[in-house]
C-alpha cells in the first residue's frame, strides 16, 4: 500500500473470540422487503395476496447470503468496532468502574464524577457491537473479521494495565479536536468548510505510561498542585477529548455507510448501532468541556507543554465557537445551499466520513503507531471495499 493512503489527515472521525452462529434474522426477515413489495405493487399486494404468500416470497428473495456490498460494509464496521473495543478496553482497565489506577480514576472524575461508569458502559457497548457484527456476518454466510494477529503493540506499564498485545496506541496521540468547533459552527465540511482546533493536543498520552511518571496512589485535586498531579490531569483531560473524537467519527461513519446498504436488515443494523455512536458522542462532548473550564482550565502538562485553555474566556475565545455548554449541534448547511440550515450529524459524505477517511483519521491520530504494513494493508482493503459498495434495488 502506498504511504499516502494512510498519512493524510481527514478530520472526522475495533477481536473477540469467535462466537457460535445465532439466528439473528428473526422477525425482521418476516417483514416484506421494500424491493419485493414494489415489484408486486403496494395496493394490489395488500388487497389480493395472502400474508403467508408475501412472507414466503420475501424469504426466497432475501436468501441467506449478503450482497457483496453489504458484506463489505459490515466487515469494515466489524473491524472498526474491534479497533474501538481495543482502545476502550485500555481506558477501562485503568479508569473504569473496576479500573486499577486510582490516581487516573480521580483525574477522570475531576471531569465528571461518573466517568468510570461511562467508560465501562462505552467499553461494553463496543464489545457488543463487534461480537454482533461478526456473528451476523457468519449467520449470513459471510466471513467475519479477525484482527488478532495484529495485537502486537505494547501495553502501558502503569498500575492497572494488563500486559497483553494491543491493536491501538494510546501512549502518544495527536488528537483532532476540530470536531468541537465544527459542531458549534454553521458550516458543514461536506461543503468544503474546515475548522480550527479547540485545543492543540500533540504527542500527548491519554493513559498513564508508568508509575514513576504518574504515581498511582497520589492525590488528584482540582486544580492539581504538583507536577505529577498536573501530568496525570493533562493525561485524563486528553482522554476526555479523545473520547469525543472517536465517537463523533463513528457517528459520521455509520451515517455515511447506511446510504449504501441494500438489504433492509443490514440497514436496520447500521442505523441501530449508529444511533448508539451518536449517543456516545453526545455524552463525551459534554464531558470534554469540563477539561477546559472551571478549576481545570489553563492546565499545562509539565512534560509536553500541552495546555488546556479556558474556552469560556470570551476575551480570547468567541462564545459562539467555544462556549463549553453548547454541546448540541448548531444548524448548518445540509444537502445543498439554499435550503434552510439544519441541525445534523456532519460530515456524512463518503469522502469525508467513509471508511477510508476513518482509517486515515485514526492514522493521523497516531492510534496505529507501531503497527505493521500488513495491518495497514488489511484495514485499508476493508475500507476501500466498504466505500465502493453500491445500493442495489
Amino acid at each position: 500500500m502506498k504511504k499516502d493512503d494512510v498519512s493524510a489527515a481527514v478530520p472526522t472521525y475495533t477481536q473477540l473470540p469467535s462466537l457460535p452462529s445465532d439466528d439473528v434474522e428473526g422477525h425482521w426477515h418476516q417483514v416484506v422487503r421494500r424491493r419485493a413489495f414494489l415489484k408486486v405493487g403496494a395496493g394490489v399486494a395488500a388487497a389480493t395476496i395472502p400474508a403467508g404468500t408475501l412472507l414466503a416470497t420475501n424469504a426466497m428473495a432475501a436468501g441467506n447470503t449478503l450482497t457483496k456490498g453489504d458484506a463489505a460494509i459490515l466487515r469494515f464496521l466489524a473491524a472498526a468496532e474491534l479497533i474501538e473495543t481495543d482502545l476502550w478496553q485500555q481506558y477501562n482497565e485503568l479508569g473504569g468502574v473496576d479500573g486499577g489506577n486510582k490516581a487516573y480514576i480521580a483525574a477522570l472524575q475531576n471531569l465528571d464524577g461518573d466517568m468510570p461508569q461511562y467508560i465501562t458502559d462505552n467499553t461494553d457497548d463496543e464489545i457488543s457491537h463487534a461480537a454482533f457484527l461478526n456473528a451476523y456476518l457468519k449467520s449470513r454466510g459471510a466471513e467475519p473479521v479477525n484482527l488478532d494477529k495484529f495485537r502486537t503493540l505494547p501495553s502501558s506499564k502503569a498500575t492497572g494495565a494488563k500486559q497483553t498485545g494491543r491493536l491501538t496506541n494510546l501512549q502518544k496521540l495527536v488528537v483532532d479536536t476540530s470536531w468541537y468547533t465544527r459542531y458549534r459552527s454553521k458550516e458543514n465540511p461536506d461543503f468544503g468548510a474546515t475548522f480550527g482546533q479547540a485545543v492543540q493536543i500533540n504527542n500527548e498520552p491519554a493513559i498513564p505510561l508508568n508509575d514513576t511518571d504518574t504515581p498511582p496512589t497520589q492525590p488528584q485535586p482540582a486544580p492539581p498542585t504538583t507536577d505529577p498531579q498536573r501530568r496525570m490531569q493533562a493525561i485524563a483531560s486528553t482522554a476526555g477529548f479523545h473520547f469525543g473524537y472517536i465517537e463523533q467519527g463513528g457517528s459520521s461513519l455509520y451515517t455515511a455507510l447506511s446510504l449504501k446498504a441494500s438489504d433492509l436488515e443490514v440497514l436496520r443494523i447500521i442505523v441501530s448501532i449508529g444511533g448508539v455512536e451518536v449517543d456516545h458522542f453526545s455524552l463525551w462532548h459534554d464531558k470534554a468541556g469540563n477539561a477546559v473550564s472551571g478549576s481545570l482550565a489553563n492546565l499545562t502538562d509539565p512534560i509536553t507543554g500541552v495546555t488546556f485553555p479556558d474556552l469560556n474566556d470570551t476575551k480570547r475565545f468567541p462564545a459562539e465557537q467555544f462556549q463549553t455548554n453548547k454541546i448540541l449541534p448548531e444548524p448548518s448547511d445540509f444537502i445543498r445551499k439554499g435550503l434552510p440550515e439544519c441541525s445534523v450529524i456532519r460530515p456524512t459524505a463518503i469522502e469525508n466520513a467513509g471508511a477510508v477517511a476513518t482509517i486515515k483519521s485514526f492514522t493521523a491520530d497516531l492510534l496505529f503507531v507501531g503497527q505493521s504494513p500488513e495491518f495497514f494493508q488489511t484495514v485499508m482493503q476493508l475500507a476501500r471495499a466498504a466505500d465502493a459498495a453500491r445500493r442495489e434495488l
